[in-house]
């Protein structure tokens, strides 16, 4: 009886240990396609908009010169803040990880600008192929991070919070918060520079906001390598964790 209940906690850790080492490359590809998104100049992704108007300002003086990923911690601060007004005592402490997850994804952010930073997108053509590949970048490393199942990302564990708590559904509170986010970098734009900044938010922008959604869908058809990578051993469990357990009921 104790060497079982001894090898099911080791086969939990194990599996902690190996979902969340996933999770990490879920996270290197999503702030990839992120940064590429960012290079191509035709508009930002939707969780970084606001974050690059800030970084912009704060090359030109304007706002405190801080990166892109840190200006990214600061969004996902934001964003956890929001889940505990909403939540109120609902709020679980597990959440309080989501603090980890931003901070890793912040740093990957900048990391990834690092290992981009000789890109040179001169002609359209460059600049709509590198936007193509970011945002499917991107769905791939999203894809990949909700299989994992894991602490949510600050950026979906807002809206899980709305919609738990006033019963709409998720997507449709994501798409709200979405375009609140888009809004608010718009509204950066004019504050400091008086117009609208179309290489953070334009074409490409809205072309992340449909395609990536798409992809998504299309790429958890075939993921059921990494559903196999995920439990590679016998006893090896995922659990889910947090507000992903309202995301994905079916994985409890």
């Amino acid at each position: 009886m104790q060497n079982s209940l001894l090898m099911r906690a080791r086969n939990g850790l194990v599996a902690a240990i190996w979902q969340h080492l996933l999770l990490l490359v879920a996270l290197f590809f999503m702030t990839l396609g992120v940064t590429l998104c960012v290079r191509s100049d035709l508009g930002s992704s939707v969780i970084s908009s606001a974050p690059l108007a800030f970084t912009i300002a704060g090359e030109h003086g304007l706002a405190p010169a801080l990166s892109l990923g840190m200006y990214t911690n600061i969004l996902n601060w934001l964003l956890i803040v929001g889940q505990i007004i909403v939540l109120r005592r609902d709020f679980e402490a597990v959440q309080l990880f989501q603090l980890v997850i931003g901070f890793v994804f912040g740093a990957l952010i900048d990391l990834n600008m690092s290992l981009t930073s000789a890109m040179e997108c001169t002609t359209l053509a460059s600049r709509a192929l590198t936007q193509a590949a970011g945002c499917t970048v991107m769905a791939f490393g999203i894809a990949l991070e909700i299989r994992c199942a894991s602490i949510t990302m600050p950026g979906e564990g807002l809206p899980a919070a709305i919609s738990k708590v006033r019963g709409i559904a998720f997507a449709r509170v994501k798409i709200y918060i979405d375009i609140a986010l888009v809004a608010g970098a718009v509204s950066v734009g004019y504050l400091f520079f008086g117009k609208w900044m179309w290489q953070v938010v334009g074409a490409g922008t809205l072309f992340a906001m449909i395609y990536v959604g798409l992809a998504v869908k299309t790429m958890n058809r075939h993921m059921g390598w990494f559903d196999r990578l995920l439990g590679y051993g016998p006893g090896i469990e995922r659990r889910v964790y947090g507000l992903a357990r309202h995301i994905f009921p079916s994985r409890n």
